[in-house]
């Protein structure tokens, strides 16, 4: 089994409460107080900079993690889909496909759906 790859260090993580395209997140470099300590200082660019290579060194893990776990996939399923015609019943079966596709929709709404069925595709080839 593929571990996931570690995560960045938390001071290098942008807000996770933050929408995608909101604006930079912002430091303070007044202490903590009980009084307001005024508008937070912006991130210098190299800041930034930093951060988002550190989330782009993360994404490529993450995504050579998925690479290897979708080629495992794809032979499986193949493998499934050979037994299953070797003992005399079809490639597929629609129940499991309707499982699958429900399991990823659920966790992932649309993207889930259309997830589920290039993986069932890339598994068992076109209808």
């Amino acid at each position: 089994m593929i571990a996931a790859p570690p995560l960045i260090e938390a001071s290098s993580q942008p807000d996770t409460d933050q929408p995608v395209d909101a604006e930079p997140r912002t430091q303070s470099t007044q202490p903590h107080s009980a009084a307001p300590a005024g508008p937070p200082t912006p991130l210098t660019q190299a800041e930034t900079d930093a951060a988002i290579g550190d989330l782009r060194v993360e994404i490529d893990a993450l995504d050579a993690a998925l690479v290897e776990l979708v080629a495992r996939r794809i032979q499986i399923s193949r493998q499934v889909g050979r037994l299953r015609m070797a003992a005399g019943g079809t490639r597929l079966s629609l129940s499991r496909e309707q499982a699958v596709v429900a399991r990823f929709s659920a966790e992932l709404g649309e993207t889930g759906t259309s997830l589920a069925m290039l993986l069932l595709r890339a598994g068992r080839g076109r209808l």
